[in-house]
């Protein structure tokens, strides 16, 4: 997928603040949620252990009684210690469904977080990193000589540009 441009990025941001709000940040829900820890390849096994799960949200604005078809959306990355895949897909979705909520917009319309999805469910076996929570392989055609037009750069970054944003 290539990566969004920075007026496209401002545009999504402004999308973002209009329709999510503050009001995200404060659930009044408390999500029990036990913190996996990364364990080393070397002590993973073929099943049982850590899994991430990707999820799918939407936010789900409704003006005047109706809804647009485009919708603002979120993928998240949760981590899993489980003894199956079974069991993590449902630690899975129950984490996501306790985190839906809605709230009033700035314009008093009706927001809905709402959980959409398992997009993947992977095992985090002997093949991982100590410290990898997700992977993902596919075919690209010359990622090394196009990797100025794959990758954003680094002040791209959210993180990053998140950062500077707070020292300004």
């Amino acid at each position: 997928m290539k990566p969004p441009l920075a007026a496209e990025r401002q545009v999504v941001r402004q999308a973002t603040q209009d329709q999510r709000g503050p009001e995200h940040l404060m659930s009044k829900r408390r999500i029990r949620v036990v913190a996996p820890r990364l364990t080393s390849p070397a002590r993973r096994g073929l099943t049982g252990g850590l899994y991430t799960a990707k999820l799918l949200f939407e936010y789900f604005v409704t003006v005047s009684g109706k809804a647009a078809s485009r919708r603002l959306c979120e993928e998240r990355l949760i981590l899993i210690k489980s003894q199956s895949a079974e069991r993590a897909y449902r630690e899975a979705t129950r984490q996501a469904r306790a985190s839906q909520h809605s709230y009033r917009n700035s314009s008093k319309n009706r927001v809905q977080f709402r959980f959409v999805g398992v997009m993947d469910l992977l095992h985090l076996g002997v093949e991982c990193e100590a410290n990898e929570v997700w992977y993902d392989i596919g075919e690209r055609i010359r990622p090394m000589e196009r990797r100025s037009k794959i990758l954003p750069k680094r002040h791209d970054l959210n993180a990053i540009k998140n950062e500077m944003l707070l020292k300004k």
